[in-house]
């Protein structure tokens, strides 16, 4: 004798349709959140530079987290001042 469990099959049969949808859109939102472009906002690490943000502010960002000691930094800061463009 064939079991039948009273007819709820087609439940079944019409909410896979509503679960493939979903998790089609949630691998589409997934994509799209990852392919946005690495330049609009922070790297997750921290250390990619803001939009906007000058050399000398990533410097000093650089040298706030102890990444480079004082002399390296008094060096670079004078060699971007050397190279900025004068304003005129």
């Amino acid at each position: 004798m064939m079991y039948w469990d009273g007819g709820s099959g087609w439940a079944w049969m019409a909410f896979m349709p509503l679960l493939w949808i979903a998790l089609i859109g949630l691998v589409v939102w997934a994509v799209a959140r990852l392919a946005q472009h690495p330049t609009s906002r922070r790297d997750d690490t921290g250390r990619g530079p803001a939009p906007g943000e000058t050399p000398e502010e990533v410097l000093d960002h650089r040298f706030a987290s102890g990444e480079i000691d004082p002399e390296t930094y008094a060096e670079m800061r004078k060699q971007l001042a050397a190279h900025r463009p004068r304003p005129r």
